[in-house]
């Protein structure tokens, strides 16, 4: 990842590209490893919907979104809290995604190290995060980029792990 790649927060003029790098990771995820949770279309809407809720990012090469993420104060329906560390300020990141041409080049590591630090300047304590553990899951990556897993469940029969990132 190039410093031209930084994380900024997205626009209303970004929503597409944002909505057209979710579907093809999720697409992406869906002809690797299968239909599963994984799979799902994103929409500029839905985007536009989560830029009211949630700080979405995105890093652009040109009009390309090479990577996007989202963090929140909200905490997400699926995220059971009383795995993780009490906080009196913890954001919860979401939705991130790397261009699946561009995985495996640091892109995605680079993206959360950037998403840490604007969780510092924030400020937040924490930043926490469910992942699913399974062959199209992210559990190892989030894990790899030093999160700390405080808890397993199950969704829809497949392993949910929660991560938190303590400062």
């Amino acid at each position: 990842m190039t410093a031209d790649d930084t994380l900024m927060l997205a626009t209303a003029g970004d929503a597409a590209a944002v909505a057209a790098l979710l579907t093809a990771a999720a697409n992406h995820l869906s002809a690797v490893y299968g239909e599963g949770h994984w799979s799902r279309e994103s929409t500029e809407r839905g985007v536009l919907n989560a830029m009211r809720t949630s700080r979405v990012f995105v890093a652009k090469r040109g009009d390309r979104a090479i990577a996007t993420l989202a963090l929140t104060t909200k905490k997400p329906w699926a995220i059971d809290t009383a795995w993780f560390t009490p906080c009196a300020r913890s954001l919860y990141l979401l939705s991130m995604a790397v261009d699946p041409e561009l995985q495996r080049l640091g892109i995605g590591r680079h993206a959360v190290e950037q998403a840490l630090a604007i969780a510092r300047e924030w400020p937040a304590d924490s930043v926490r995060l469910d992942a699913y553990d399974a062959e199209a899951g992210a559990a190892g990556f989030y894990a790899s980029c030093g999160f700390r897993e405080v808890g397993r469940v199950v969704y829809r029969h497949v392993p949910l792990v929660y991560f938190e990132r303590l400062f």
